[in-house]
């Protein structure tokens, strides 16, 4: 690894700092990458919307190849119809449902599906073709590789979960929804870093104080995500939906309401909710001082500096539609909005924790 002297007034050091080179990669990755970053934040957003619009259960198969060609003529969806009729969710919710109101949540979960086909093909083909090329050294070929299995994983836990709520209880398993969730979002972040180190392959250096803080914050992101997904699997943003307080209390007193006391963690609105509050409440500390600590540094990059005043500003807002999505009850444009922006929380905590490298 080459090490040369650096100095450049882009960046405040107090004296000279040794810059590192990491081997770049062919930028073309980088752009594909970013690109397939893109497409997952968007099957993001659209599975948050699938879930809020309850349209998750309405179609009953999985087909991952014929699957991809929706009805086309009345007759195809009167059977497309009946097959959803014979779930429970139809059964103890939509009895009255009509075939033109099974096409709006039809629409919701085939946008999901056809989006995650697309993924897969965005990035298995541009993948293939940089192997065939021999553009990729054999250390990026298997992480790339093990990102593709990683997706092909995330089809087959996507349709794990739908079918646990194809059984007796309409509702999709909290626990199975929340790892799908965390999934999409492992997925996400190994492609962005990847990309990262590709276009940015430089190793500036940090303090270890603030290098540490910076992986604990992203710790801290996929921790939101995960209780995050939590709540929206047991539905506990229609709970307590008062803020500061849950409902006059920072702790409610149902916090360990159920017995064995662990199940709380799992299956208590008071406690799943209290728990993505505190993590959301570290966020809100943390962020901000490692913001100051990074523009007081001088032995800090000055992109490292700017990827915390992104996360500063990402966090603020994600925190204002988290309180407002519990005050309003979890309006479908919030709720998609707060599960959206999560991923771009996600960004700006990896760029950070790269840029402190």
């Amino acid at each position: 690894m080459a090490s040369v002297s650096l100095r450049n007034p882009d960046f405040a050091f107090a004296g000279s700092h040794s810059l590192q080179v990491a081997p770049r990669g062919p930028r073309a990755v980088a752009v594909w990458l970013l690109v397939c970053c893109a497409l997952v934040f968007a099957m993001v957003v659209v599975g948050g919307v699938t879930r809020l619009t309850h349209s998750g259960l309405s179609i009953v198969e999985w087909q991952p190849l014929i699957g991809a060609v929706p009805p086309l003529n009345d007759a195809a969806w009167e059977a497309e119809f009946s097959k959803y009729k014979r779930t429970p969710e139809f059964k103890q919710r939509n009895f009255d449902m009509t075939v033109e109101g099974f096409k709006g949540i039809f629409w919701w979960e085939y946008a999901h599906r056809l989006l995650g086909r697309a993924i897969g093909v965005v990035f298995l083909l541009p993948f293939l073709y940089f192997l065939a090329r021999r553009q990729l050294d054999k250390p990026l070929a298997w992480r790339l590789g093990g990102i593709f299995v990683l997706g092909g994983l995330q089809g087959a836990l996507g349709w794990y979960m739908v079918a646990s709520g194809l059984v007796d209880d309409p509702r999709v398993s909290q626990f199975r929804l929340t790892a799908h969730l965390t999934l999409a979002f492992l997925i996400y972040a190994a492609m962005f870093w990847v990309a990262l180190g590709i276009l940015v392959p430089e190793r500036y250096g940090s303090p270890p104080g603030l290098r540490k803080l910076g992986s604990l914050l992203v710790v801290l992101v996929f921790a939101m995500v995960v209780t995050g997904g939590l709540v929206a699997g047991i539905r506990a943003g229609y709970a307590y939906n008062t803020f500061p307080l849950m409902n006059g209390h920072f702790v409610p007193p149902e916090i360990f309401m159920l017995q064995p006391w662990w199940k709380n963690f799992g299956y208590n609105m008071a406690t799943v909710q209290f728990d993505h509050r505190i993590v959301a409440w570290a966020l809100a500390i943390l962020v901000p001082l490692a913001w100051l600590q990074a523009w007081r540094s001088p032995a800090v990059a000055r992109h490292a500096s700017w990827a915390a005043t992104a996360l500063v500003f990402a966090v603020s807002l994600q925190i204002a539609l988290g309180i407002f999505t519990l005050l309003l009850r979890v309006p479908v444009e919030l709720g998609a909005a707060h599960q959206g922006n999560a991923v771009i929380v996600l960004t700006c905590a990896l760029w950070l924790r790269h840029a402190l490298r």
